[in-house]
């Protein structure tokens, strides 16, 4: 099954407030909205909760910030509302006690007698017979009466189970994979594995993205489907996203990032949306750079892949510098001014700059590294390195001489990289090796053994600087 489906498409990004969202979790709230927007449906977020131990102070406002940098806009969530409110599950108790009573009294749910010393008993028992723990075999015969105190667990029915995954296709599992499993927990607060599918439930949800370890999970979903007499909603898995070695999926624990630290290191939020959309998806062609309202067009649930997507910093500079060559020449000057140093903010370094990086961040890197010095610092070398393999000391202080000759004759407001170009290009393509001239210019001008084109360096520092420059080398030279 595709993306076709006879009702209104609703999508939902349920994430739990235990600290950064990375950006696996940004990639399934991508694709989960451009679903929705694809079908003019809805696009909900959720805030799951439920888990108060491990809630972390902030997080709720950070998912949202996280979302926000990127523009995945929501149609409904904790901070706008919607029809179907709370958005979140902790204010959403009465509905998940409602559900539950339901199920007591249809006798599909039981109060759990047993405490947790008791469970692990039963747990090392089964690990000493070699055999799988499953709860419902120490299932009590005459349960007490639920009172909210102590855990509820959902009757199941030991079976097999068959479903539909939108991208992993016809998938099966034995009746070993059902278990009653706990329903609402004994502090009155429910698991994940009943709040999602009671929200689901209600606000409509069409489509349930989610990672591929939710599919061990899935019989006892279907087991709590069946007994609430309802219809699942079309499951799409994920692939992983995996390490830059390929190897492991990429998580929190294994060194994947907070998504606002590329906010913070200048990546833009359409090259970042660009990349992972491609993390696991290609709408097939030659075409990689999209816009949002490009990908949208081209999104379609039997184009995503099964298999791992490699995560890869050097392909994510790509896009981004593929997206920055996208801005107006006034954005990308406005951006590379405020990310140098106050004492380096000139103009004319905006197309060096701009060559060179793939990220904001690469402008203050590039200023610390001290590899701007040279357009502010008469810069301090050996003389020997001035000259050109093969030459000699004589041939490098005269075609000095003609460069400064040379330069000397363009007019100051003309000073810029054409006219240099032009006027030393005519000197050396004279000589037998343009290294010749170029050579010296370059390496008086900059003191490096690698540097931008002695072009591009004398229309930055201006005919003075240049001149005075080159005049220090002939010197030094004699």
């Amino acid at each position: 099954m595709g993306d076709e489906n006879t009702g209104k498409i609703v999508t939902r990004f349920a994430p739990s407030p235990t600290g950064f969202i990375h950006v696996g979790n940004v990639r399934t709230a991508l694709y989960a909205w451009l679903l929705a927007r694809k079908h003019n449906g809805k696009f909900i977020l959720r805030i799951e909760d439920t888990d108060k131990k491990r809630e972390v102070e902030g997080s709720i406002q950070h998912i949202m910030d996280s979302l926000k940098w990127v523009n995945l806009a929501w149609d409904e969530g904790p901070d706008i509302g919607g029809e179907n409110p709370p958005y979140l599950q902790s204010e959403r108790l009465a509905t998940y006690k409602k559900y539950a009573d339901i199920l007591v009294e249809k006798g599909l749910a039981y109060a759990d007698p047993y405490t947790p010393e008791e469970i692990d008993a039963f747990r090392k028992k089964a690990e000493e017979e070699k055999k799988p723990f499953l709860y419902r075999t120490h299932r009590p015969e005459n349960p007490s009466v639920w009172d909210g105190t102590k855990p509820l667990r959902l009757k199941v029915t030991p079976k097999k189970y068959q479903w539909h995954d939108v991208t992993r296709g016809e998938l099966e599992a034995g009746e070993e994979a059902v278990d009653d499993f706990i329903l609402i927990k004994s502090d009155g607060y429910p698991t994940y594995n009943f709040a999602h599918i009671i929200d689901d439930l209600l606000m409509g949800v069409s489509h349930v993205m989610r990672g591929q370890e939710f599919i061990a999970s899935t019989p006892n979903y279907l087991a709590l489907y069946e007994a609430l007499e309802i219809d699942k909603p079309e499951l799409v898995t994920m692939p992983p996203i995996l390490g830059d070695t390929g190897g492991k999926k990429m998580g929190k624990r294994d060194g994947a990032k907070d998504i606002l630290d590329y906010k913070k290191e200048g990546y833009l939020p359409q090259a970042m949306l660009n990349y992972l959309a491609f993390l696991g998806f290609n709408p097939g062609g030659e075409q990689e750079v999209f816009t949002a309202e490009e990908l949208i067009k081209v999104f379609d649930l039997s184009k995503i892949q099964r298999s791992g997507a490699r995560w890869s910093d050097e392909k994510l500079n790509w896009f981004n510098k593929e997206h920055m060559k996208l801005l107006p020449a006034s954005e990308i000057e406005k951006n590379i001014l405020e990310w140098l140093p106050e004492n380096m903010r000139d103009v004319k370094l905006v197309p060096v700059i701009f060559e060179r990086i793939s990220k904001w961040s690469d402008v203050k890197d590039m200023a610390e590294r001290g590899e701007l010095d040279l357009f502010f610092k008469t810069p301090t070398y050996q003389k020997e390195k001035l000259i050109f393999k093969n030459s000699t000391a004589e041939d490098t202080k005269k075609n000095l001489e003609l460069a400064i000759n040379a330069l000397s004759e363009i007019n100051e407001d003309n000073f810029t990289q054409d006219t240099i170009k032009d006027s030393l290009m005519s000197l050396a393509d004279k000589l037998e090796k343009r290294g010749a001239m170029l050579h010296p210019v370059r390496f008086a001008l900059s003191g490096l053994d690698k540097s931008p084109d002695p072009f591009t360096i004398a229309s930055v520092i201006g005919k003075n600087e240049t001149l005075s420059r080159l005049q220090y080398a002939q010197k030094a030279i004699s």
